[in-house]
């Protein structure tokens, strides 16, 4: 079986769900509060294992409960945590508001996350060596992120990069990524482009094939899937559902087509399969909770 490698965070998730989202200095009345494992490495993790990825995660957690639940939550869903390092400190915690129609508002406190260091990938370097692709995100030090990169290039291991939280990043980190998988906002971060109309992050996306980037997959929620390489894009229409809480959807799109591409390495049925998960996540709330297995896509 093919293996995927996940570098990155594992938090807390803390959600209260709201009518709406508060506006800067209101108070709203929420309902049903819910801790549930989250980050987006671990989501991407859980998402590929549960939909038949070999998985083995690496990141950071504190010694503390809720890193003890996040772990036996990674380990249930199927995902190797021999790499996930156990700090003395708090674990990550993100407090999530999500409204009825589906939209969230998401503060994170990075914790333990902090503590995944250079060093630490370093040490895995024979893991990243031996993955069919090595996934990763910037809930992570930079720097970090930066040798997960590097040692993939050199290794000739595919690197799948979702660029999120939006950062800076250079031509030299760019140069050679397999896969860039931001949502609009981040596809605009990253160029300073506008991304309002699909011709528009078609546009952005070309941009970024010029750094050296070879696909570009945008995910544009209910418009659906934009992938770009040298030679053209293609929109991939999204499935429709009816959204409870889109938390973790994007997760769950990367770790569903990276487990689909090890399978298959097309492309655009890995797109078209991690669309459906993503739509099934929304269905219900939560970030892992919500994320599908392979037999409820079956």
């Amino acid at each position: 079986m093919s293996k995927i490698v996940v570098v990155g965070s594992a938090n807390a998730d803390l959600m209260i769900a709201v009518p709406a989202l508060p506006k800067p200095g209101e108070t709203v009345r929420g309902h049903d509060f819910l801790v549930a494992p989250g980050g987006k490495g671990a989501n991407q993790a859980t998402a590929a294992a549960r939909l038949g990825g070999d998985v083995r995660f690496i990141g950071s957690v504190g010694d503390d409960d809720f890193g003890k639940s996040l772990n036996a939550s990674l380990l249930a869903s199927g995902v190797d945590t021999a790499l996930l390092h156990i700090r003395p400190c708090s674990t990550g915690v993100a407090l999530v508001l999500s409204e009825s129609s589906g939209e969230n508002s998401i503060a994170i406190a990075a914790g333990a996350n902090e503590f995944l260091l250079p060093a630490d990938i370093v040490a895995a370097a024979d893991e990243i060596a031996e993955a069919s692709i090595v996934v990763c995100q910037f809930e992570s030090p930079l720097a970090t992120i930066e040798r997960v990169i590097e040692i993939a290039k050199k290794c000739g291991v595919p690197v799948l990069l979702n660029p999120a939280p939006a950062r800076p990043v250079t031509d030299a980190m760019l140069k050679g990524i397999r896969f860039l998988v931001p949502n609009r906002h981040e596809l605009a971060d990253l160029t300073g482009l506008q991304t309002g109309t699909v011709a528009e992050v078609e546009a952005a996306a070309k941009a970024l094939i010029g750094r050296g980037v070879q696909i570009v997959i945008t995910t544009l929620g209910r418009e659906g899937v934009l992938r770009a390489t040298v030679d053209g894009a293609r929109l991939i229409s999204a499935p429709v559902v009816q959204a409870v809480d889109t938390t973790g959807a994007g997760d769950t799109f990367v770790g569903a087509f990276a487990a689909e591409w090890c399978r298959t390495s097309d492309v655009d049925a890995a797109i078209i399969f991690a669309q459906r998960a993503a739509a099934y996540s929304v269905t219900s709330r939560g970030a892992q909770a919500s994320m599908p297995w392979l037999s409820d896509l079956e």
